[in-house]
C-alpha cells in the first residue's frame, strides 16, 4: 500500500516508516500540517496516518480539508491526545480510526492493514498504461499478460511513472519521491533504476513506455 505518515517528531516518523516498509508498504513522510495537506490532496494514498499536534496546521484542520475535498482515503489518527472529547472530535471530523500514543506496534500495523483493505475494496486496484498492468494491492506488474519480476524499489518507481503518465518527472522529483532524501546531483541512482525498468518492461516490446526528455527528466507515454 501507499501510506502517508504525518508526524512532526522525526524519530517517531522514521520508526513508523521503517516498520511499515518492513511490511512491504511504500511510505511517504510529512512533518507539518501544511505539507501534509498538500500531499494528501494531490497524492493517491491507500491510508493516511495523521498526528493532531503538528506545526503550521493542526491535524484536525488537515482532516477537515481532506474530507472537504471529497477524498475518502482512510485516515488513522495517531496522537498523544487521548481524551474522550479528542477521540469524538477526530472521528466526527472524518477519521476512520483513532490510536493513542504510546501504542503497541503490532496493533498499529493491524489497524493500518484493516484500513488498507477497506480502501482497496472501494476502488479498482488495476492501473493500466497501454498493455502494462499494475496491481497496487498485490504489487504485481504485467505487460501483454506476462508477469514482470520487480524489486520493491523498481515497483515503486514504475507505479510512480504510471500514476503520472504523460508528465515529465525530473531526476530530483523522482529521487525525493522514491528515496526521500535531498537529491545529490553527484549520484546516478535514478538513471540506474530507470535503466533497470527499461530492461524489464520495454526491451522486448515494440512500443516503448519510458522516454528520456532531454534536459528535463523522464516521461511515461505510449507515443
Amino acid at each position: 500500500m501507499k501510506i502517508l505518515v504525518v508526524e512532526d517528531e522525526k524519530k517517531v516518523a522514521r520508526f513508523l516508516k521503517l516498520g511499515l516498509e518492513a511490511e512491504d508498504h511504500e511510505v511517504t513522510n510529512a512533518y507539518d500540517g501544511e505539507s501534509a495537506e498538500k500531499m494528501a490532496l494531490s497524492g493517491d494514498y491507500d491510508v493516511i496516518v495523521l498526528d493532531i499536534m503538528l506545526p503550521k496546521k493542526n491535524g484536525i484542520d488537515v482532516l477537515r480539508s481532506i474530507r472537504g475535498s471529497g477524498k475518502k482515503t482512510p485516515v488513522l489518527i495517531l496522537t498523544a491526545k487521548g481524551s474522550l472529547e479528542d477521540k469524538v472530535e477526530g472521528l466526527d471530523e472524518g477519521a476512520d480510526d483513532y490510536l493513542v500514543k504510546p501504542f503497541a506496534f503490532a496493533e498499529f500495523i493491524a489497524r493500518v492493514r484493516s484500513l488498507g483493505r477497506r480502501s482497496g475494496s472501494d476502488k479498482s486496484t488495476v492501473l493500466r498504461v497501454a498493455d502494462l498492468e499494475l496491481d497496487p494491492i498485490t504489487r504485481k506488474a504485467k505487460r501483454s499478460g506476462k508477469e514482470i519480476e520487480l524489486t520493491n524499489r523498481e515497483y515503486a518507481l514504475l507505479e510512480y511513472f504510471v500514476r503520472n503518465v504523460n508528465r515529465v518527472l525530473t531526476r530530483t522529483v523522482i529521487s525525493e519521491h522514491i528515496w526521500e532524501y535531498n537529491f545529490d546531483t553527484g549520484t546516478n541512482i535514478v538513471e540506474v533504476y530507470v535503466n533497470k525498468l527499461r530492461n524489464k518492461i520495454d526491451s522486448n516490446f515494440d512500443v516503448k513506455l519510458i522516454h528520456t526528455v532531454r534536459g528535463a527528466g523522464y516521461m511515461m507515454k505510449t507515443e
